[in-house]
Protein backbone atom coordinates (compact mmCIF):
# COMPACT_ATOMS: atom_id res chain seq x y z
CA UNK A 1 0.00 0.00 0.00
CA UNK A 2 0.96 3.43 -0.89
CA UNK A 3 -0.54 6.97 -1.28
CA UNK A 4 0.63 9.51 -3.37
CA UNK A 5 -0.04 13.35 -3.06
CA UNK A 6 -0.19 16.35 -5.72
CA UNK A 7 -0.28 19.78 -5.02
CA UNK A 8 -1.79 21.70 -7.77
CA UNK A 9 -4.72 22.04 -9.67
CA UNK A 10 -6.95 18.81 -10.35
CA UNK A 11 -8.25 19.22 -13.65
CA UNK A 12 -4.02 19.97 -14.92
CA UNK A 13 -2.90 17.13 -12.91
CA UNK A 14 -5.21 14.39 -14.29
CA UNK A 15 -4.67 15.23 -17.92
CA UNK A 16 -1.08 13.48 -16.83
CA UNK A 17 -3.02 10.46 -15.86
CA UNK A 18 -4.09 7.52 -18.30
CA UNK A 19 -6.71 6.89 -19.31
CA UNK A 20 -9.07 3.76 -17.71
CA UNK A 21 -6.35 4.35 -14.76
CA UNK A 22 -8.04 4.87 -11.32
CA UNK A 23 -10.21 2.63 -9.73
CA UNK A 24 -12.55 4.90 -7.59
CA UNK A 25 -12.79 8.75 -6.98
CA UNK A 26 -13.81 9.53 -3.09
CA UNK A 27 -13.93 13.41 -2.51
CA UNK A 28 -15.46 16.18 -0.82
CA UNK A 29 -15.36 18.67 -3.65
CA UNK A 30 -15.78 22.64 -3.25
CA UNK A 31 -19.47 22.18 -3.97
CA UNK A 32 -20.42 25.74 -4.40
CA UNK A 33 -17.01 26.23 -5.62
CA UNK A 34 -17.18 30.27 -4.68
CA UNK A 35 -16.42 29.31 -0.99
CA UNK A 36 -12.74 27.76 -2.14
CA UNK A 37 -11.41 31.08 -4.08
CA UNK A 38 -8.87 32.37 -2.92
CA UNK A 39 -10.63 35.40 -1.78
CA UNK A 40 -12.63 33.73 0.39
CA UNK A 41 -10.78 31.33 1.98
CA UNK A 42 -9.03 34.10 3.36
CA UNK A 43 -11.71 35.68 4.75
CA UNK A 44 -12.84 32.66 6.26
CA UNK A 45 -9.21 31.94 7.66
CA UNK A 46 -9.03 35.76 9.00
CA UNK A 47 -12.68 35.16 10.71
CA UNK A 48 -13.88 37.85 8.41
CA UNK A 49 -16.59 35.82 7.02
CA UNK A 50 -18.54 36.75 3.49
CA UNK A 51 -19.83 34.25 1.85
CA UNK A 52 -18.70 32.26 5.07
CA UNK A 53 -20.81 32.21 8.02
CA UNK A 54 -18.95 32.45 11.22
CA UNK A 55 -21.02 30.85 14.28
CA UNK A 56 -21.12 32.50 17.35
CA UNK A 57 -19.55 30.18 20.35
CA UNK A 58 -21.57 27.70 21.93
CA UNK A 59 -21.31 27.14 25.59
CA UNK A 60 -17.59 28.33 25.16
CA UNK A 61 -16.98 26.04 22.08
CA UNK A 62 -15.52 27.46 18.92
CA UNK A 63 -17.55 25.85 15.81
CA UNK A 64 -16.45 25.65 12.62
CA UNK A 65 -17.37 27.81 9.65
CA UNK A 66 -20.03 27.11 7.09
CA UNK A 67 -20.93 28.41 3.68
CA UNK A 68 -23.92 30.19 2.89
CA UNK A 69 -25.48 28.40 -0.21
CA UNK A 70 -28.39 30.53 -0.50
CA UNK A 71 -26.45 33.56 -0.92
CA UNK A 72 -25.49 32.36 -4.49
CA UNK A 73 -26.14 34.24 -7.46
CA UNK A 74 -26.75 33.08 -10.90
CA UNK A 75 -23.28 34.07 -12.18
CA UNK A 76 -21.92 31.35 -9.17
CA UNK A 77 -24.09 28.96 -9.93
CA UNK A 78 -23.51 29.07 -14.01
CA UNK A 79 -19.43 28.96 -12.70
CA UNK A 80 -20.45 25.78 -10.32
CA UNK A 81 -22.43 24.42 -13.36
CA UNK A 82 -19.16 25.11 -15.39
CA UNK A 83 -16.73 23.71 -12.39
CA UNK A 84 -18.71 19.97 -12.50
CA UNK A 85 -18.81 19.88 -16.08
CA UNK A 86 -15.15 19.92 -16.12
CA UNK A 87 -14.99 17.54 -13.16
CA UNK A 88 -17.11 15.40 -14.36
CA UNK A 89 -15.31 15.08 -17.93
CA UNK A 90 -11.85 14.77 -16.14
CA UNK A 91 -12.89 11.49 -13.92
CA UNK A 92 -14.87 9.54 -16.22
CA UNK A 93 -11.68 9.68 -18.77
CA UNK A 94 -9.19 8.54 -15.87
CA UNK A 95 -12.04 6.59 -14.31
CA UNK A 96 -11.81 2.42 -15.49
CA UNK A 97 -15.18 1.06 -17.12
CA UNK A 98 -17.19 0.35 -13.74
CA UNK A 99 -15.31 2.29 -11.72
CA UNK A 100 -17.53 4.95 -8.78
CA UNK A 101 -17.94 8.50 -7.31
CA UNK A 102 -18.49 8.97 -4.11
CA UNK A 103 -19.47 13.11 -4.11
CA UNK A 104 -20.53 14.95 -1.15
CA UNK A 105 -22.85 17.43 -1.82
CA UNK A 106 -25.54 19.59 0.02
CA UNK A 107 -29.14 19.09 -0.53
CA UNK A 108 -29.26 22.95 -2.36
CA UNK A 109 -26.86 22.05 -4.60
CA UNK A 110 -26.91 18.18 -5.47
CA UNK A 111 -29.47 18.54 -8.32
CA UNK A 112 -26.73 20.98 -9.87
CA UNK A 113 -23.87 19.14 -9.77
CA UNK A 114 -25.77 16.05 -10.60
CA UNK A 115 -26.99 17.41 -13.75
CA UNK A 116 -23.36 17.67 -14.89
CA UNK A 117 -21.68 14.44 -13.87
CA UNK A 118 -25.19 13.13 -16.31
CA UNK A 119 -24.14 15.46 -19.19
CA UNK A 120 -20.79 14.11 -18.82
CA UNK A 121 -21.33 10.84 -19.36
CA UNK A 122 -21.95 9.34 -15.74
CA UNK A 123 -24.34 6.92 -14.63
CA UNK A 124 -26.10 8.34 -11.21
CA UNK A 125 -26.55 4.87 -8.79
CA UNK A 126 -28.18 6.55 -5.87
CA UNK A 127 -27.97 9.40 -3.05
CA UNK A 128 -26.16 7.91 0.32
CA UNK A 129 -27.68 9.56 3.29
CA UNK A 130 -24.98 10.79 5.81
CA UNK A 131 -26.67 11.04 9.41
CA UNK A 132 -25.17 13.58 10.96
CA UNK A 133 -26.55 17.11 12.75
CA UNK A 134 -25.30 20.19 11.41
CA UNK A 135 -25.75 24.13 12.22
CA UNK A 136 -27.17 24.45 8.73
CA UNK A 137 -30.83 26.07 8.67
CA UNK A 138 -33.00 26.21 11.28
CA UNK A 139 -32.22 29.76 11.65
CA UNK A 140 -35.14 32.60 12.44
CA UNK A 141 -35.94 35.12 9.96
CA UNK A 142 -32.72 37.67 9.70
CA UNK A 143 -33.21 40.62 12.18
CA UNK A 144 -36.55 39.22 13.52
CA UNK A 145 -35.83 36.61 16.25
CA UNK A 146 -37.19 38.90 18.72
CA UNK A 147 -40.35 39.50 17.13
CA UNK A 148 -43.19 37.86 18.55
CA UNK A 149 -44.91 36.67 15.57
CA UNK A 150 -41.56 35.33 13.68
CA UNK A 151 -40.06 33.61 16.87
CA UNK A 152 -41.64 30.61 15.89
CA UNK A 153 -40.88 30.51 12.16
CA UNK A 154 -37.50 29.25 10.84
CA UNK A 155 -36.26 30.18 7.17
CA UNK A 156 -35.59 26.15 6.22
CA UNK A 157 -35.08 22.77 7.67
CA UNK A 158 -32.27 22.25 10.68
CA UNK A 159 -30.26 19.87 8.25
CA UNK A 160 -29.53 16.37 10.24
CA UNK A 161 -28.07 14.88 6.99
CA UNK A 162 -25.92 15.14 4.24
CA UNK A 163 -26.58 13.88 0.54
CA UNK A 164 -23.54 11.70 -0.99
CA UNK A 165 -24.45 10.96 -4.67
CA UNK A 166 -23.13 7.74 -5.98
CA UNK A 167 -22.23 7.91 -9.85
CA UNK A 168 -20.38 4.97 -12.11
CA UNK A 169 -18.49 4.67 -15.53
CA UNK A 170 -21.02 2.81 -17.74
CA UNK A 171 -19.17 -0.50 -18.47
CA UNK A 172 -20.15 -2.73 -21.51
CA UNK A 173 -21.34 -6.48 -20.25
CA UNK A 174 -22.04 -8.37 -17.01
CA UNK A 175 -20.83 -7.00 -13.68
CA UNK A 176 -18.67 -10.40 -13.36
CA UNK A 177 -16.89 -9.72 -16.42
CA UNK A 178 -16.16 -6.09 -15.86
CA UNK A 179 -15.16 -7.11 -12.70
CA UNK A 180 -12.74 -9.79 -14.01
CA UNK A 181 -11.23 -7.30 -16.49
CA UNK A 182 -11.24 -4.18 -14.60
CA UNK A 183 -11.69 -5.12 -10.86
CA UNK A 184 -14.30 -2.99 -10.64
CA UNK A 185 -18.14 -2.06 -11.53
CA UNK A 186 -19.44 -3.52 -8.07
CA UNK A 187 -19.28 -2.31 -3.84
CA UNK A 188 -18.08 -4.09 -1.69
CA UNK A 189 -19.91 -5.89 0.96
CA UNK A 190 -19.91 -4.73 4.63
CA UNK A 191 -19.59 -8.65 5.31
CA UNK A 192 -21.11 -11.69 3.31
CA UNK A 193 -24.37 -11.56 5.31
CA UNK A 194 -24.66 -7.51 4.95
CA UNK A 195 -24.28 -5.55 1.94
CA UNK A 196 -23.35 -2.01 1.63
CA UNK A 197 -26.31 0.13 2.36
CA UNK A 198 -27.03 3.80 1.26
CA UNK A 199 -27.24 5.12 4.74
CA UNK A 200 -23.99 6.19 6.57
CA UNK A 201 -24.11 6.76 9.99
CA UNK A 202 -20.67 8.66 9.95
CA UNK A 203 -21.98 11.43 12.43
CA UNK A 204 -19.81 13.81 14.14
CA UNK A 205 -16.02 13.83 13.45
CA UNK A 206 -14.67 13.32 16.42
CA UNK A 207 -12.85 15.81 18.44
CA UNK A 208 -9.69 13.84 18.86
CA UNK A 209 -9.33 13.92 14.78
CA UNK A 210 -10.36 17.23 14.41
CA UNK A 211 -6.92 17.86 16.79
CA UNK A 212 -4.98 15.76 14.57
CA UNK A 213 -5.70 18.28 11.52
CA UNK A 214 -5.58 21.33 13.39
CA UNK A 215 -1.91 20.44 15.00
CA UNK A 216 -1.09 20.01 11.51
CA UNK A 217 -1.73 23.05 10.18
CA UNK A 218 1.50 24.79 9.10
CA UNK A 219 0.34 27.79 10.75
CA UNK A 220 0.92 28.86 14.64
CA UNK A 221 -1.16 30.33 17.30
CA UNK A 222 -4.81 31.35 16.41
CA UNK A 223 -3.99 30.35 12.52
CA UNK A 224 -4.29 26.74 13.61
CA UNK A 225 -7.67 25.82 12.33
CA UNK A 226 -8.82 22.33 11.55
CA UNK A 227 -10.65 22.01 7.72
CA UNK A 228 -13.45 23.38 7.77
CA UNK A 229 -15.06 20.50 6.08
CA UNK A 230 -13.10 17.28 7.62
CA UNK A 231 -14.90 14.47 7.31
CA UNK A 232 -15.11 11.46 10.39
CA UNK A 233 -12.83 8.34 9.62
CA UNK A 234 -15.20 6.22 10.02
CA UNK A 235 -17.18 7.60 7.23
CA UNK A 236 -14.36 7.77 4.77
CA UNK A 237 -13.18 3.85 5.35
CA UNK A 238 -16.61 2.87 4.98
CA UNK A 239 -16.92 4.85 1.04
CA UNK A 240 -13.39 3.44 0.74
CA UNK A 241 -14.03 0.04 1.98
CA UNK A 242 -16.74 -0.21 -0.63
CA UNK A 243 -15.43 1.96 -3.12
CA UNK A 244 -13.15 -1.11 -4.31
CA UNK A 245 -14.79 -4.55 -4.63
CA UNK A 246 -12.13 -6.54 -4.64
CA UNK A 247 -9.82 -4.68 -3.03
CA UNK A 248 -7.83 -3.81 -5.45
CA UNK A 249 -6.98 -0.53 -7.07
CA UNK A 250 -6.22 2.88 -6.20
CA UNK A 251 -8.60 5.64 -5.13
CA UNK A 252 -8.15 9.07 -6.36
CA UNK A 253 -9.81 11.88 -3.73
CA UNK A 254 -9.07 15.04 -6.74
CA UNK A 255 -10.17 17.62 -3.96
CA UNK A 256 -7.78 16.25 -1.01
CA UNK A 257 -8.08 19.01 1.66
CA UNK A 258 -6.59 18.04 4.51
CA UNK A 259 -6.12 14.38 3.81
CA UNK A 260 -9.04 12.28 5.40
CA UNK A 261 -9.83 10.17 2.58
CA UNK A 262 -6.32 9.52 1.73
CA UNK A 263 -5.69 8.46 5.15
CA UNK A 264 -8.60 6.03 5.52
CA UNK A 265 -7.27 4.17 2.52
CA UNK A 266 -4.17 4.24 3.93
CA UNK A 267 -5.66 2.45 7.02
CA UNK A 268 -7.22 0.06 4.97
CA UNK A 269 -4.14 -1.11 2.88
CA UNK A 270 -5.08 0.54 -0.03
CA UNK A 271 -3.28 3.13 -2.61
CA UNK A 272 -4.79 6.47 -3.24
CA UNK A 273 -3.59 9.61 -5.06
CA UNK A 274 -4.89 13.24 -3.04
CA UNK A 275 -4.70 16.59 -5.12
CA UNK A 276 -5.14 19.93 -3.63
CA UNK A 277 -4.45 23.25 -5.17
CA UNK A 278 -4.63 25.34 -1.40
CA UNK A 279 -0.83 25.22 -0.32
CA UNK A 280 -1.84 25.68 3.51
CA UNK A 281 -4.24 22.47 3.40
CA UNK A 282 -1.86 20.30 1.26
CA UNK A 283 0.74 20.81 3.94
CA UNK A 284 -1.92 19.73 6.39
CA UNK A 285 -2.31 16.93 4.80
CA UNK A 286 1.06 15.72 4.31
CA UNK A 287 1.20 16.26 8.01
CA UNK A 288 -2.38 14.76 9.39
CA UNK A 289 -2.06 11.46 7.18
CA UNK A 290 -0.26 9.33 8.61
CA UNK A 291 -1.74 10.24 12.40
CA UNK A 292 -5.17 10.31 11.00
CA UNK A 293 -4.82 6.72 9.68
CA UNK A 294 -3.93 5.17 12.79
CA UNK A 295 -6.98 6.01 14.42
CA UNK A 296 -8.76 2.99 15.12
CA UNK A 297 -12.37 2.45 13.76
CA UNK A 298 -14.61 -0.37 13.46
CA UNK A 299 -14.25 -0.81 9.50
CA UNK A 300 -10.75 -1.73 9.32
CA UNK A 301 -11.12 -4.11 12.03
CA UNK A 302 -13.29 -6.34 9.56
CA UNK A 303 -11.94 -9.64 8.22
CA UNK A 304 -11.24 -8.47 4.92
CA UNK A 305 -9.42 -5.86 5.76
CA UNK A 306 -7.05 -7.88 8.39
CA UNK A 307 -6.31 -10.65 5.33
CA UNK A 308 -5.76 -7.26 3.05
CA UNK A 309 -3.40 -5.96 5.92
CA UNK A 310 -1.11 -9.06 5.55
CA UNK A 311 -0.45 -8.30 1.89
CA UNK A 312 1.48 -5.74 -0.19
CA UNK A 313 0.94 -3.99 -3.19
CA UNK A 314 2.69 -1.08 -5.44
CA UNK A 315 0.58 1.69 -6.45
CA UNK A 316 1.99 1.32 -9.86
CA UNK A 317 0.59 -2.19 -10.50
CA UNK A 318 -2.71 -0.33 -11.17
CA UNK A 319 -1.68 2.71 -13.47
Amino acid sequence: MSYELRHGNCFEVLEEFDENSIHAVVTDPPYGVVEFETANIEKMRDGVGGVWRIPPELDGSKRKPLPRFTTLSESDKQKLRNFFETFGTAVERVLRPGGHVFLATTQLLMHEVSNQLDEAGLERRDVLIRETKTLRGGDRPKGSHDHPEYRSVSSMPRVYWEPWLLYRKPFDGRLDENLDEWQTGGLRRESSERPFTDLLEGGKTPKTETEVVRNAHPGDGEKQEAHPNLKPQSLMRELCHASLPLQRGTILDPFMGSGSTIAAAQALGYDAVGIELDETFYQMAENAIPRLAEISTDVERRDDIQSRQTESHSLSEYR
